[in-house]
């Protein structure tokens, strides 16, 4: 259903900070042309935290009607508030989004028991594949394999994007979930470690502006050309790290405005990179070739 390379794509702003709708339909082509398997709007690297409900619904919809089925898009519609997630997840059914990634409620910090109840309330409710995104180091909660193979039981819940940055937990989710559960990597560092246990992509920061070896890594996996996957898991590594030297997506808006695609506008609490940051940013993208 879902496998490859998944873009968590960047929401444009304008100079004033409005939304740039052509620019992201700019970006979506972008991917598009450079072999990119599916569009992740609305994600943490979409600053969801900070886009308005109309904002959210505009960046979903638009998304959807630019990729026109030309890739799958996995709308984020996740939140702590079960009714919002439920309300931004029928949204993303209702605008003909391919499926939903539902992050695991941050803050509230609920019991193993209670994001149970939490993503089958949501799965229950609307008829859309749901990818449940686990990472803990963002809302302080680990959602456990044990919990995720009772929810795989329901045929709405499909797979999960795995961000704990644990060795062992994609082997775990795939012995306790079964072969049939989707794993999507939610570090770039760790793609091609889980595609080697039975992982099926990522869900990239590094595709936004490396979109083309990184659907090649992934589609060089599938083939069993596994020295070539292996050469872009090296190749791609140093972007995996240095999109990551600040939080994210700040290094990737930097990127695109130093590769001349974006202006690098962010909304507060974001602030711009450190000079030293930004510079080392910019050398391993010219030594990546991107520059």
């Amino acid at each position: 259903m879902f496998e490859g390379s998944f873009v968590a794509i960047v929401t444009p702003f304008k100079d004033d900070e409005s939304l740039d709708e052509s620019k992201l339909k700019e970006l979506i082509e972008f991917q598009i042309a450079e072999g990119t398997h599916g569009i992740v709007p609305c994600g943490t690297t979409g600053e969801s935290p900070t886009l308005s409900h109309l904002e959210h619904d505009r960046v979903v919809a638009l998304t959807a009607e630019t990729v026109n089925g030309r890739a799958s898009v996995i709308a984020g519609s996740g939140s702590n508030s079960t009714a919002e997630a439920l309300r931004l997840t029928r949204h993303a059914k209702s605008v003909g989004a391919d499926g939903a990634l539902v992050i695991t409620p941050y803050y509230n910090k609920p019991t193993q028991a209670g994001l149970y109840a939490h993503f089958m309330a949501i799965a229950d409710a609307v008829e859309i594949p749901i990818i449940i995104y686990n990472v803990p180091s963002r809302t302080g909660i680990d959602i456990l394999p044990e919990t995720l193979a009772k929810l795989g039981e329901h045929p709405n819940i499909v797979g999960t994007k795995e961000a704990t940055g644990l060795v062992r937990r994609s082997s775990d989710i795939v012995q306790m979930c079964g072969e049939d559960f989707i794993i999507l990597s939610g570090n770039d560092d760790d793609t091609f470690p889980i595609l080697a246990v039975g992982g099926n992509g990522v869900i990239s920061v590094v595709a936004n502006v490396a979109p083309a070896d990184v659907a090649e890594m992934c589609n060089a996996f599938k083939a069993g050309n596994i020295e070539l996957a292996r050469k872009l898991h090296y190749k791609t590594l140093p972007l995996a790290v240095d999109l990551f030297i600040e939080t994210n997506p700040i290094p990737a808006k930097t990127a695109l405005m130093l590769m001349g695609k974006l202006n690098g506008k962010m909304r507060l609490p974001l602030a711009p990179m450190a000079s030293a940051n930004a510079e080392k940013l910019r050398r391993t993208l010219a030594d990546t070739g991107l520059l």
